[in-house]
């Protein structure tokens, strides 16, 4: 039954929906924890132990931690991976280029495949930046995250990745949610604007949100 759901459009568009609400879920929660970095390092650097000894003394330390990135990254991994399939299947189903242009998409839609190319690069360089250390600039310090986060946005390179990657996901949330809420069943047109009011407000929310560190060490508010 689960190889005819996922081998099915629908199962598939389904995967991309609940996968998507999941990350949705955690990039509000990572956004406010972010945020803590305007209270100081000693705030931001308690916040960071404290993800480490979530559910102790019942889960060992890091345990939480690690079992959050699991999912996340089981949820990735679905959402690139129907995502690919979904899209190489409109492209088999359609060959040709049609006689007459469809109407013309909005911005977020015709932009939504590279703007997942680009955050899915985007996620690979944040983990080796200020998880690993491994393309840190400025001498990676385990247990300082502050100082790695200004670190990071002291450079012209680091904050222009962010910012773009951040601009990406804007747009990726703006249409994505809606997608999302149209696929799940949510949707009507009686509650289509509120979904897409909410879909809007998401996006220009986590984009301010998650853009405000770079902009506040960049300010000097953050140093």
């Amino acid at each position: 039954m689960a190889r005819t759901v996922w081998d099915s459009s629908v199962g598939k568009k389904t995967v991309m929906a609940v996968s998507g609400l999941i990350m949705l879920l955690y990039l509000v929660v990572h956004m406010i924890g972010n945020l803590k970095i305007f209270f100081g390092a000693g705030e931001f650097n308690h916040y960071a132990h404290w993800l480490r000894t979530v559910g102790e003394p019942f889960m060992h330390y890091e345990w939480t931690l690690w079992l959050i990135r699991i999912v996340l990254v089981v949820a990735v991994i679905a959402h690139g991976v129907s995502a690919y399939q979904l899209s190489r299947r409109d492209i088999k189903a359609r060959p040709s280029k049609y006689v007459h242009k469809k109407r013309r998409a909005t911005y977020a839609t015709r932009t939504m495949r590279w703007g997942g190319i680009i955050l899915a690069l985007f996620i690979v360089w944040h983990i080796l930046d200020l998880t690993t250390g491994t393309v840190h600039s400025g001498g990676f310090q385990e247990g300082h995250p502050y100082q790695n986060v200004v670190d990071t946005f002291s450079t012209w390179y680091g904050d222009t990745i962010y910012i773009v990657a951040m601009l990406a996901l804007g747009l990726h949330v703006r249409h994505g949610f809606w997608s999302a809420a149209q696929t799940l069943g949510a949707g009507s047109r009686s509650r289509d604007r509120a979904l897409k009011t909410i879909a809007n407000v998401l996006a220009l929310l986590l984009t301010a949100g998650f853009i405000a560190v770079p902009v506040g060490v960049m300010t000097g508010v953050v140093s």
